[in-house]
């Protein structure tokens, strides 16, 4: 769209303006933003490829086995655009975060297979052999584990809410690309593996040695075996190293969550105020004060004073605008420097303050808000029959929230509409004896009146085939002022002119400026606008304690009402659905491993790891506090949401080649849990760190686009690194104490010799 919008921009500018000397400029295009955010995505996308394949290469120090990991990414990444242009989804900065996230995921399933198949070809099996068996072992589990991280986004797919539509796109996003690379690990991979695994380190040539590195994770892996065989012995330990984890970060989750937040409000590069004048200011008024206040900020004009600004202060207007209209005014612009935008709205604020009894109400306008100031604020709505009462009650709930929310700490109250009764107005009040004494309706004297102001419509008329309303009205400057309105001439029944104040009685007065209704009643709005240091939960929780509770609790006027609206609905709403979505996902992925493992204990096991990804992901969130602004917004809440299905999968791998090496090899279950956990640490954090370091520039890079998905990067990163760890902490010693009695007289057991330094 934009694109014909500037073709024709330069059309008109070259033609049609040109010949008459117009010059035509477009001052604000949306795609500027989109567009930025989108190359950064893209970025993101190919940096986190690279650092995943960096990562694979440490991991297997050769580039075959690398290689056929790592083609998993393009081919996953591709086959996702072609997939969602099937289904019929935009491309957009929330798809593509999407994609980016999935670029550390999809290499997970590749890992664990070419992990078996290179395992399996260095104790001697030939290529063929191993690329089969290697693939067959793990199939299985990779199927779960890829089930697990699509199907919990079956409860977001069907979300009808707002936010809904957000989550839509990353759900199709994550969800093809995994079901791609799962495609890919069982068909490609093994065949790859099959043809390019010659001369690599599983055909026992020579590898590179990083003497740091090498010796961390030998010690690494000496110590998690160390523990396996520690917990395996002491049923008891086993059962308090469980429940201390667990209960430890189930505590820390509940006492370091922040508050929530609705959806993140973008950086748009455009500042827009409402400046509200008293009652009565007319359209020169209006533009003179809206004046004055550009003119205190002309030093920060871009033309005026150049793009640089000096260090300390805010940024330039790169454009500036006002618009008056009688009894209001809007001002705005945009900033040179896009990414500090938001620093714009405390200089129209403190542009405004020296004008006597003018208040403005300038914000950065959300990405998802449905008007230019809306996205990210609490309607207090003051409801009544009776418009006195209601204003007066409207004022004292004005007189608790003007402190709680100071404009000095970048939160606003703006009162719609103004909380005065003082608008002037004039009312003509009709004298019915002296109407009839002149043969006149009161109709007919509106209509009279109505004649000499707005016009009146009498008719509508067919002219070169359209339909135009016939409009009746007097002359323009029958009347210069508000109170000439008395003068107008009105014809009598006879023929007789007489002025207005003759049939009627004129008086100045005053009244409201306009009457709000709300589900039918009378309604008077306060919209709060927090700062965005302070998330919408918590400025809701002060409302509700510090202003409509106490005001209840003292007493309401007959037939008033307090309610909270706009995004608080929202808010509270989207909340509870994420809620549902969540303990749905966990039932879901449950389930799945239920039909895996053929059992409804194992699956508990591995649900254990989902507090800890829990904690993992507060945790990430607190560390992306440290440097920037974030809030637990209801697009960072789906970051637990997906947590819920890639968790699992490292334990989903320990469980399965514990059951592998129980029933297939007829090891005892001690033995088995140990030689599965000397096997699985590889490629757990192999996986781990790929997916890690591939999602890490979605939280690193700042830019356009980033505030809106850098939280819910934070909260997979910190659940994903800090699951990896506890998860050899937790699945081992529950295994140990359940998988003795589950299996018993599954299989004969086989003598069997587990080398301890191994």
């Amino acid at each position: 769209v934009m694109e014909q919008v500037h073709a024709t921009v330069a059309d008109l500018a070259e033609g049609a303006l040109a010949d008459v000397g117009l010059r035509i400029r477009n001052v604000f295009d949306e795609t500027l933003y989109v567009n930025s955010a989108i190359a950064l995505v893209q970025q993101n996308i190919v940096v986190g490829g690279v650092l995943a394949a960096i990562i694979l290469m440490l991991f297997l120090r050769s580039w075959r086995p690398t290689l056929v990991v790592s083609l998993a990414i393009p081919v996953s990444v591709v086959g996702s655009f072609v997939a969602m242009a099937a289904l019929g989804r935009s491309l957009n900065v929330i798809s593509l975060a999407g994609i980016a996230f999935a670029v550390g995921m999809v290499v997970d399933a590749a890992i664990v297979v070419l992990e078996n198949i290179y395992r399996l070809r260095q104790e001697g099996l030939s290529r063929s052999e191993a690329a089969y068996k290697g693939a067959s072992q793990v199939w299985p589990a990779v199927l779960v584990s890829s089930l697990t991280t699509v199907m919990v986004f079956i409860p977001i797919l069907i979300m009808e809410l707002e936010a809904g539509q957000l989550f839509r796109d990353i759900a199709v996003a994550i969800s093809v690309s995994v079901l791609l690379s799962l495609l890919v690990s069982v068909t490609v991979i093994p065949a790859l593996a099959n043809r390019l695994l010659v001369g690599s380190a599983a055909e026992g040539a020579k590898t590179l040695r990083i003497p740091g590195v090498d010796h961390f994770a030998a010690g690494f892996v000496a110590f998690w075996q160390g523990f396996t065989r520690m917990v395996v012995r002491s049923k008891i330990g086993a059962v308090g190293v469980v429940a201390a984890i667990t209960v430890a970060a189930a505590a820390f989750t509940f006492v370091f969550a922040p508050k929530l937040d609705y959806l993140p409000t973008g950086n748009r590069n455009f500042v827009f105020g409402f400046v509200n004048v008293p009652p009565g200011y007319n359209l020169d008024t209006v533009d003179e004060i809206t004046a004055r206040i550009a003119e205190r900020t002309r030093h920060l004009w871009e033309v005026e004073t150049g793009p640089e600004s000096e260090p300390g202060q805010p940024p330039k207007f790169e454009r500036f605008f006002r618009v008056p209209f009688a009894g209001r005014g809007f001002i705005g612009g945009a900033s040179s420097e896009p990414e500090r935008a938001s620093e714009l709205v405390q200089v129209l604020r403190d542009a405004s303050e020296g004008e006597p009894g003018v208040r403005t109400f300038p914000s950065q306008p959300s990405l998802f808000g449905r008007s230019v100031g809306g996205g990210r604020s609490i309607d207090v709505d003051i409801r009544g029959a009776d418009l006195e009462t209601v204003y007066d009650v409207a004022q004292q709930v004005a007189f608790r929230l003007f402190p709680m929310f100071s404009r000095a700490e970048g939160h606003s109250v703006r009162p719609i509409p103004s909380l005065t009764l003082s608008a002037p107005e004039l009312q003509i009040s009709p004298d019915r004896v002296r109407l009839a004494d002149n043969g006149l309706s009161a109709r007919s004297l509106g209509v009279a009146v109505d004649a000499f102001n707005d016009g009146v419509r009498v008719a509508e008329i067919t002219v070169d085939g359209k339909r135009i309303d016939l409009t009746l009205m007097g002359p323009q400057d029958m009347v210069g002022q508000t109170q000439g309105i008395g003068s107008l001439p009105v014809v009598t029944a006879d023929g007789r002119i007489v002025p207005v104040e003759s049939l009627a009685d004129v008086r100045v007065t005053s009244g409201p400026v306009e009457i709000r209704r709300a589900d039918r009643a009378r309604t008077v709005t306060l919209q709060v606008s927090p700062s965005a240091q302070m998330p919408l939960q918590e400025a809701l929780e002060k409302i509700e304690e510090e202003v409509v509770t106490p005001m209840e609790e003292a007493g309401l006027p007959d037939g008033v009402s307090i309610r909270l609206s706009g995004t608080a609905d929202k808010l509270v709403e989207t909340w509870n659905e994420m809620v549902i979505d969540l303990l749905l996902a966990i039932v879901i992925v449950y389930l799945v491993m239920a039909v895996l493992f053929e059992s409804f204990v194992y699956p508990l096991i591995i649900i254990l790891t989902v507090p800890v990804a829990a904690a993992g992901g507060v945790a990430g969130l607190a560390l992306l506090n440290i440097g920037v602004n974030q809030p637990l917004d209801m697009l960072t809440m789906l970051g637990f949401v997906i947590l819920t299905g890639i968790v699992v999968n490292n334990a989903i791998l320990l469980v399965h080649q514990t059951l592998y090496h129980i029933r297939e090899d007829g090891m005892s279950p001690d033995d088995a849990i140990m030689r599965a956990t000397q096997n699985r640490v590889r490629p757990i954090f192999m996986s781990t760190l790929t997916s890690v370091f591939g999602m890490l520039p979605l939280v690193l890079f700042p830019g356009a686009g980033s505030e809106l998905y850098r939280g819910l990067g934070s909260v997979v990163l910190g659940g994903l690194s800090l699951s990896a760890v506890l998860t050899l902490a937790i699945v081992p010693p529950m295994m140990s104490v359940t998988v003795g009695w589950r299996e018993r007289g599954e299989t004969p057991p086989k003598e069997t010799v587990v080398n301890p330094a191994e």
